[in-house]
């Protein structure tokens, strides 16, 4: 559908403090005022509970914040007076992608990429560190993903967002850059011009203060940049000026640190907002300017048009830039998959693609779902969203309807070094498992524990019929959940997991830990490596099959080793299994870990294991908890309760060396509880212990 300008308000804005304008409407980036009514939740009555960061730019509204709303000045911020910081602080570097193979013949490489604005909670009162629900918003598509927006912000509670380690730590880890928000919003929904004024004021010396705290709250949290969106209405060109300066002052500050910027098209020239739906005149110098690049990326306002996108593509390759620096915006907040969108606009037929896409709201494949869902039915939905229902991820896609992601963009991984090791976790869970056992009956989330999973959903290679593959909750090696493969297993069938570029030598193996459900058939298991890429799109690659063995039903996890040195010394370009069933019957089998690595390894272990402060809430103690880094590589680390049976209790991880821990209670009459951290490296071997007392 062309997305014309028109009289009609089409448009919603993200609101969140009382007072809002809810039921008024109009023509901006911002979230439908069924979502914006209501906004706000109070934060939790624990004044120790660390929330991700949020700031006004400077000068801060009239009267009282709501419950629950803390209103702060960033242009008064130091790192130095930040008591959540250790909390707030992203740990994993940004990982190298490469782009292997496309698995299928439409998904193309170096062209179209995606960028998805994402609301992960309230602007006020959203955990720092993942909540005691399973109930969120996960994200695993991370291979088609370019650029993820911490999206959010409101006239009532903040402007700036930072976001939250544990997203960033699972985009790093899968090589996403994460971008905070700077939302100026619209007169009619709170937003006031001086805010505008305070971002963009110059010192004595004609810096640009704000810009260089963008940038240090950026490299302090260790995020990578910032989406700006300034729709306030009422400026004038010399306002709009000053914007385009103060950009180039952002770029020049942060370019040592690697920040990027993606402008939304919506202030343009004159200091109005006039949301083109398109880079034009009016607002190509936010983009490009006589002396280079201003921002890394354009969001395009969602009235865009087949001729308007075309028109933005040429005009970007004439000022020397790629096309694929234009995001053009596609509103799935309301009706997710069935979206009405010109798709050929942006990814025609047989042509290369136009430009790139982004997605507005994508957390719909778990908001549209009704109460009481599951996390295996949000990642039911969110499967269907990027990859297309069945086996869509490996045929082309068809014109018209809904153009799974995956149909078009080539997906990329990080898989280029050993260790290498995943627990299917996919960051949220009904219970925690370790080794198969239940450590914790307690729901929770957490994105920094999320395990590299696989990127394609699914791509299986059989003559017979395909089986059924999913996320599961109700078992688990290790975290909260592991990949359920269901079928008759008429014939063999090759599940793709994994494309990789991992060196193989004499001493490399495979780890597989597997089961069957009780009620399944048995099964005879294959490890499918492949030392050579696919020939071509959409092609299997050249797997070689290794033997892991026959589950029968009852048998429990088992892992079994398979030395990969009959293939000889080399780079490992594909992993799945080939699964063959006995007899006919249907067969449940579960994948719970798999690894490849030259040989054992175990982390050094924390030190200095501490409470730093306490609060009492509901008749049960809150505490907050620091230790030292371990030495060495560590992937994540975990707490534990010590309870007086001398078993242990998972209260929670984080890939920082700060937690916060809510609810303890008194274990019967003991004189204190015991609190223990440690390391966790990449293949899940843990550390010993650092311990400490809490009295009660």
């Amino acid at each position: 559908m062309n997305r014309q300008p028109s009289p009609v308000p089409r448009r919603r804005v993200l609101l969140a403090g009382a007072g809002a304008a809810a039921a008024l409407a109009g023509p901006s980036l911002g979230a439908s005022p069924a979502r914006a009514a209501g906004r706000h939740r109070p934060r939790a009555a624990d004044s120790l509970q660390p929330c991700a960061s949020y700031w006004f730019p400077d000068s801060l509204p009239p009267g009282t914040p709501g419950d629950g709303i803390t209103w702060r000045s960033l242009a008064a911020w130091q790192p130095g007076t930040d008591r959540d910081l250790a909390f707030n602080r992203s740990t994993v570097p940004l990982a190298r992608r490469f782009t292997p193979v496309p698995a299928n013949t439409t998904a193309r490489a170096g062209q179209a990429r995606i960028s998805a604005l994402a609301a992960f909670d309230h602007t006020a009162g959203n955990p720092s560190q993942g909540s005691a629900t399973a109930d969120t918003y996960a994200p695993t598509h991370w291979a088609l993903l370019d650029e993820l927006v911490f999206w959010g912000g409101s006239a009532g509670e903040g402007l700036i967002l930072a976001p939250n380690a544990p997203l960033v730590d699972a985009a790093h880890r899968n090589g996403v850059p994460v971008l905070g928000t700077v939302f100026l919003p619209p007169v009619a929904y709170g937003g006031q011009l001086r805010w505008t004024r305070d971002l963009v004021r110059r010192d004595a010396a004609g810096r640009f203060p704000l810009a260089a705290k963008l940038v240090q709250v950026a490299t302090v949290y260790g995020f990578d940049g910032w989406f700006i969106n300034a729709e306030t209405g009422g400026g004038d060109a010399a306002l709009a000026a000053e914007m385009q300066a103060f950009l180039r002052a952002l770029r020049a500050a942060g370019a040592g640190q690697g920040v990027r910027i993606t402008w939304y098209d919506a202030m343009n020239r004159t200091g109005q907002v006039g949301w083109q739906g398109a880079l034009d005149d009016l607002n190509r110098s936010f983009f490009q300017d006589a002396s280079g690049p201003v921002a890394d990326s354009l969001f395009v306002d969602f009235r865009w048009s087949a001729r308007s996108l075309a028109d933005s593509g040429r005009l970007a390759e004439q000022l020397g830039r790629s096309r694929y620096e234009l995001w053009a915006g596609v509103d799935v907040e309301s009706a997710g998959w069935d979206t009405d969108t010109d798709w050929d606009a942006i990814l025609p037929e047989g042509r290369d693609q136009v430009v790139s896409f982004g997605f507005y709201r994508p957390e719909w494949t778990l908001q549209h779902l009704p109460a009481g869902r599951t996390p295996g039915q949000f990642h039911a939905a969110d499967d269907r969203f990027w990859a297309g229902e069945g086996a869509a991820a490996a045929r082309p896609g068809g014109a018209g309807g809904w153009r799974a992601p995956a149909t078009a963009v080539a997906d990329r991984s990080t898989l280029t070094a050993l260790p290498f090791a995943t627990g299917f976790n996919t960051g949220h869970g009904l219970r925690w498992y370790e080794a198969g056992k239940v450590t914790s009956e307690a729901p929770w989330s957490h994105l920094g524990l999320q395990d590299r999973l696989p990127p394609r959903r699914w791509v299986v290679h059989t003559e017979g019929q395909h089986p059924d593959i999913s996320w599961d909750f109700d078992d688990a090696w290790r975290g909260g959940s592991s990949l359920l493969v269901r079928g008759a297993f008429d014939a063999p069938a090759t599940v793709e997991l994994f494309p990789a570029r991992l060196p193989a030598g004499a001493a490399t193996v495979l780890d597989l830990t597997h089961r069957l459900d009780p009620a399944s058939g048995p099964v005879t298991v294959e490890v499918a490596v492949a030392t050579r890429p696919a020939p071509a799109p959409g092609r299997p690659a050249p797997y070689v099959h290794l033997p892991a063995g026959t589950l029968q039903p009852g048998d429990g996890w088992r892992t079994d080793t398979v030395r990969l040195c009959p293939l000889g010394s080399g780079t490992l370009h594909a992993l799945g299994v080939r699964l063959t069933g006995r007899g006919g019957a249907a067969v449940a089998w579960r994948l719970g870990a798999l690894a490849v690595h030259d040989g054992p390894a175990s982390p050094a272990a924390p030190g200095g294991l501490r409470v730093t402060d306490t609060a009492a809430v509901d008749g049960a103690v809150s505490v907050r908890l620091a230790w030292r880094r371990a030495n060495g590589p560590v992937r994540h680390y975990e707490l534990h309760r010590r309870l007086p049976d001398g078993s242990r209790r998972f209260l929670g991880g984080t890939c920082g060396t700060a937690l916060y821990v809510p609810g303890l209670r008194r274990a019967g009459t003991e004189p204190a509880a015991e609190i223990e951290v440690r390391a966790v490296h990449e293949l899940f071997t843990t550390s010993e212990p650092a311990r400490v007392q809490l009295p009660w």
